[in-house]
């Protein structure tokens, strides 16, 4: 069973930080979650005109006291909890880590591509460190302002990759599914096994290798008392959970990455590029 108590939302005043923000209030709201909204500045950072008023410079006592006033003034209501607000100075990704660790974070929130205070915080390299220093799930939207998932979902796609770690992402998704009353659906992806599918016994030999995938995984869903639709699809990993995502329809995507000692299987290896592609948020686990 997911628990989310304590969420982690790392924002930068942004158009991608602002429209996160409802759907980070329906997952508190709905496990009666405290969201603590962190704001960073990194050592390189300098103050844009405007924003912050000017001659604080780069000095990050000062600024940080600034974004300390900014984080008072933003509009977040609707949330059952009292929000907690952290402003911090350092390197994004480090500060992201240490505050998961130190106070029990079990959900970061991070929408990706913004374009706010310190851009640095949003980029695909910080996002890639997030996802692979926490040990808890993550949740990115790398097209937050632009996408048109519902703010609580009503449908998820769990991603499967055939690795031993498979079973408890199935039922971690299957449970998340039951909290918002959503339908869910199994994905696996078989790879392309060549570049003749042209030829009948090239297409004999990927048809028998998604039949045996299937009844892998069907069995492994069976012996868990998962009853959810699953679909085996052929193709390249990122490009065919994207495209099966836009297909159904989907209001966000569940996949497993793995811990950060671990080999990391099929998934986990392409987590950053089925985010950048995904047309919903995803939750990495």
């Amino acid at each position: 069973m997911p628990t989310l108590r304590q969420i982690l939302f790392p924002y930068d005043f942004s158009a991608a930080g602002s429209a996160a923000i409802p759907y980070i209030r329906s997952i508190a709201n709905r496990f009666h979650a405290k969201v603590t909204v962190l704001s960073i500045v990194p050592p390189e950072w300098v103050s844009p005109p405007g924003l912050i008023p000017q001659p604080l410079g780069s000095d990050p006592a000062a600024l940080q006291d600034a974004l300390r006033r900014q984080l008072d003034e933003i509009p977040l209501e609707g949330f059952e909890q009292p929000l907690a607000r952290l402003t911090m100075v350092g390197d994004p990704a480090l500060k992201i880590a240490e505050v998961t660790r130190d106070h029990g974070i079990d959900l970061v929130a991070l929408p990706t591509h913004g374009h706010g205070l310190f851009r640095a915080l949003l980029l695909g390299s910080v996002t890639a460190k997030v996802l692979h220093d926490v040990a808890c799930p993550v949740w990115t939207a790398a097209h937050a302002e632009k996408q048109h998932a519902a703010i609580t979902p009503r449908k998820i796609l769990c991603a499967l990759d055939g690795s031993e770690k498979n079973m408890a992402l199935a039922r971690w998704a299957f449970e998340l599914s039951r909290e918002f009353e959503a339908n869910l659906q199994y994905l696996h992806v078989v790879r392309i096994v060549s570049d003749w599918l042209g030829l009948e016994s090239e297409q004999a030999l990927q048809e028998e290798m998604r039949t045996e995938s299937r009844k892998r995984m069907e069995e492994m869903l069976r012996s868990g008392g998962l009853e959810a639709p699953l679909r085996v699809a052929v193709g390249e990993i990122v490009d065919a959970i994207s495209e099966e995502a836009r297909q159904e329809s989907a209001d966000l995507i569940v996949l497993g990455r793995g811990a950060a000692h671990e080999t990391l299987g099929r998934l986990r290896t392409h987590a950053h590029g089925i985010i950048q592609r995904a047309p919903c948020p995803v939750i990495s686990v």
